[in-house]
């Protein structure tokens, strides 16, 4: 994967090498897939398990970017945000001379399936509110709540690893999908346990990297969201449908230029 800078109004673009340089434009309306992590996809092009490349691109408040990748998915790394974080800090970012809008939600957009529920409400920050509820003892019912700041990203929610059942991954390799998933990057979770969880980095990891996975699908919706997304139980999926509801209807938001 290559990160190259892009001009002001690009936006965030994948490219795929290997697919004589097809591109597909990062955006709400290009996920086609969501069972097991966020794919897009611009005719037979695809890109798959974004996620977290997208969460930490958004809480960099990157606007523009070529994403070139010779494969179908972004490599894992360290399962989380923080390698890409890293990467992108390590490049250095320049501001440039443009017009920078946001999307106010203006009124509360809520989507349901089955248990899970999710929604944007109308805030003046941009707020994650979140809570799980596993029937293995080791996760549990855990709560969030996280302001959007670059800091507090890099060290609250950045380096929670993703995480997943052994028959999850075994499911993604059949799948061909997080090719790079094993138990030095993913906490995996077997019956009661947690097989590998000298890797945790917090008690409450799972939640926050829940958070992590919404950062990243609600940077989908192509400028920043000035809302506070509420999610219980929510996933890929149902966060998608909650974009799609938000943009079904031009009353639910305004576009306001950014500081």
């Amino acid at each position: 994967m290559t990160l190259s800078p892009a001009p002001p109004g690009h936006g965030l673009i994948f490219r795929r090498s290997d697919q004589h340089g097809a591109e597909i434009l990062a955006r709400y309306d290009r996920v086609t897939e969501t069972r097991l992590g966020t794919v897009i996809a611009d005719g037979e092009a695809s890109v798959g398990v974004i996620e977290h490349l997208m969460a930490a691109l958004s809480g960099a408040e990157i606007d523009d970017l070529l994403i070139t990748l010779d494969g179908p998915e972004p490599p894992i790394l360290d399962g989380d945000a923080l390698c890409y974080l890293k990467l992108v800090e390590q490049a250095g970012v320049r501001e440039r001379p443009a017009t920078r809008n946001g999307i106010k939600v203006l009124k509360r957009v809520e989507v349901v399936q089955g248990e899970a529920r999710a929604a944007l409400v109308p805030a003046a920050e941009r707020r994650f509110d979140f809570e799980i509820v596993f029937a293995t003892p080791v996760i549990g019912r855990q709560t969030y709540s996280f302001g959007m700041t670059r800091e507090g990203f890099g060290s609250e929610i950045a380096p929670a690893r993703t995480f997943g059942f052994m028959n999850e991954l075994e499911a993604l390799n059949k799948m061909n999908l997080a090719r790079g998933a094993s138990l030095t990057n993913t906490l995996a979770l077997e019956g009661d346990r947690i097989v590998n969880a000298d890797l945790m980095r917090f008690p409450d990891e799972f939640v926050r990297h829940k958070i992590l996975d919404a950062i990243g699908d609600m940077a989908l919706a192509g400028s920043p969201l000035i809302a506070r997304f509420e999610g219980y139980k929510s996933g890929h999926g149902l966060n998608n449908t909650l974009l799609r509801s938000l943009f079904s209807d031009p009353a639910n938001y305004d576009i306001v230029p950014l500081p």
